[in-house]
């Protein structure tokens, strides 16, 4: 059946023969066998070369649809043998770091022990152009709803969990006793923010600035831990994401916002690599974590 849809396509024995890698008296014994087991010819002579018949002009294009199954079986057989081995690099903005990562490598660990991870922290404008270079696997970011991620068309995404940020303040501030806060009533306190230039400072200013406050932000530290003990040292307000809130120091009261702050954490990975072992391995175990996450909750306060 190869050998005749080989003729159908290239339309002489040679031609056949050369594209199979075989010798034409190959592909002539071929199409004999088969002429004998089909009951009629199935080529005739044109010229110099041959033609289909009727019946080789049926039978080819069945040839078409089996080969075209033998090959979509092929493809699945292999899906289901490939190994989930080998380097796996995962990049991750520092909250996911803290608080999905862990239980995620901890599955794939005990999943596929064959797989060699890799883990660097870094913000998306760090990580996404690694992905895009082939450097990184896979990367996690953010996307704030004030403060889209632009994901590049030649990448896949994969949205894992919704996420809020909520207002820190000192304990003793005259806003603390408060559930639910304005941010624009906020107007008394410098803020305590990310490295200058990181997407999230610049996503700080743009809120502030939206609510008409001035971004007088006098610490710009990494880390939200970091960020929390300066609030309860009266140094100022934080916004900080659920995500990244553990215990929270003395001193600190959290505060919802209004209108509410909300991220989306995704996952992102080339296009067409989501079905690659290693990367789904990868995002499966993130799902699975990040539902276990939504499912725990995180209190406000």
């Amino acid at each position: 059946m190869r050998a005749l849809h080989a003729v159908a396509a290239h339309g002489s024995v040679a031609a056949a023969a050369e594209s199979l890698h075989v010798t034409p008296s190959g592909v002539s014994q071929q199409l004999a066998k088969l002429e004998r087991e089909a009951g009629q010819p199935l080529l005739e002579p044109r010229g110099r070369g041959v033609r289909l018949t009727k019946a080789g002009q049926v039978l080819a294009g069945h040839a078409e649809r089996i080969l075209a199954q033998v090959a979509a079986a092929k493809a699945d057989l292999e899906l289901l043998r490939e190994d989930v081995i080998g380097p796996l690099r995962i990049g991750a903005i520092p909250t996911t770091v803290h608080a999905l990562l862990p239980p995620a490598l901890a599955t794939l660990a005990a999943q596929h022990p064959r797989l060699e991870v890799t883990l660097h922290e870094g913000e998306a404008e760090q990580t996404m152009p690694r992905v895009l270079a082939g450097d990184l696997d896979v990367a996690v970011l953010e996307s704030w709803t004030d403060r889209p991620t632009v994901i590049p068309p030649s990448t896949t995404r994969i949205a894992l969990f919704s996420d809020v940020a909520d207002l820190a303040l000192p304990a003793g501030h005259r806003l603390a006793h408060r559930k639910a806060v304005d941010l624009s009533e906020v107007d008394d306190l410098p803020w305590i923010g990310w490295t200058a230039g990181s997407g999230c400072h610049e996503w700080l200013v743009q809120v502030l600035r939206k609510q008409r406050l001035e971004p007088r932000i006098s610490c710009t530290v990494g880390g939200y831990p970091t960020q929390l003990a300066l609030v309860a040292g009266n140094v100022g307000a934080a916004l900080v994401p659920r995500l990244a809130r553990d215990r929270l120091p003395e001193g600190v009261r959290i505060l919802t916002t209004r209108p509410a702050l909300s991220r989306t954490i995704q996952a992102i990975c080339r296009a067409g690599e989501e079905d690659r072992g290693a990367v789904r391995a990868c995002l499966d175990a993130l799902r699975a974590a990040s539902a276990r996450f939504e499912s725990a909750g995180r209190p406000v306060g």
